[in-house]
């Protein structure tokens, strides 16, 4: 995905009653199964009077866009957090054309959403397959975080619509801005080698969950500039199974050459079979 112009968005507003760009939170309206794992952070609002208001387009996708909303009681600043709203295109509607190779052997649950998803003409195919990468990847990112993995808090998914964490900060103007790529840094060698140590535990988390992300790059890694630079995993709907998965290995090893060629490109010796030897062998 790439990042959307520009990347700050205007602080948010209180309101009584939803208008423009607003409705009721839909944090009542999702089963118990749709939530986020317990315990729930602190910054998490529950509360039925919650609103969610659209502040603008984070990033634009291949299968999805990303909005930040804000969710909030009217008049209660102790009740509001910024989410991320990553929202899934229909199949006619994306340019996502990699599905076999992450999808194999990953089954709906239900007998007729399979065959729906199999007939890739029918309206409600379409339809079931964007759901099925918003399931995915919230599922991924709730094991995740229950693992200890540096990912977004997985708010809730709806549909073809999933919420999280907002990752960013404040910036100079006192606007919200996303955080940076980790594409974009240019650190130093002592931040360089801590932020590849730090990869190699979070890949080392997904490994021993048996996963590989299937898609990791310095462009789907974010640089948290309000927790003093710690790198959080972002895009998951396409993890795979290495061992359940034939083309597991090898999309771990590309994950793995990935990240090596660009901390190898900023001086930082690694080499990529090395981590690649490392990150499998969690995974037995």
């Amino acid at each position: 995905m790439h990042q959307h112009t520009p990347e700050t968005f205007p602080t948010p507003y209180s309101v009584v009653e939803p208008g423009p760009d607003q409705r009721w939170s839909t944090w009542t309206s999702v089963t118990k199964g749709q939530r986020g794992p317990e315990p729930r952070p602190d910054w998490v609002v529950v509360a039925d009077a919650a609103l969610d208001t659209e502040l603008g387009v984070l990033k634009t996708g291949k299968e999805a866009d990303v909005h930040l909303v804000e969710r909030a009681v009217p008049g209660d600043p102790e009740q509001s957090a910024l989410l991320a709203a990553k929202r899934y295109r229909r199949r006619e509607n994306r340019q996502f054309h990699r599905d076999a190779a992450y999808t194999e052997g990953r089954r709906s649950r239900r007998t007729r959403d399979q065959r729906a998803v199999e007939n890739r003409r029918s309206a409600w195919g379409r339809t079931v397959a964007a759901t099925q990468w918003a399931d995915a990847e919230f599922s991924a990112l709730c094991q995740l975080w229950d693992a200890g993995a540096p990912v977004p808090y997985p708010v809730q998914v709806d549909g073809t619509e999933l919420l999280m964490e907002f990752v960013g900060g404040r910036a100079d103007d006192g606007s919200y801005e996303a955080a940076p790529r980790l594409a974009r840094e240019r650190p130093g060698p002592a931040a360089l080698a801590d932020w590849f140590d730090q990869l190699r535990r979070a890949m080392g988390v997904l490994a021993r969950l048996g996963w590989a992300h299937g898609d990791l790059s310095p462009y789907n890694i974010l640089v948290d500039p309000s927790d003093g630079g710690r790198l959080v995993i972002i895009d998951l709907p396409q993890v795979v199974d290495v061992v359940a998965n034939p083309f597991g290995a090898d999309l771990l090893h590309r994950d793995c050459r990935n990240v090596c060629d660009w901390f190898a490109a900023r001086g930082l010796p690694v080499d990529t079979d090395e981590l690649f030897a490392d990150v499998l062998a969690q995974a037995w």
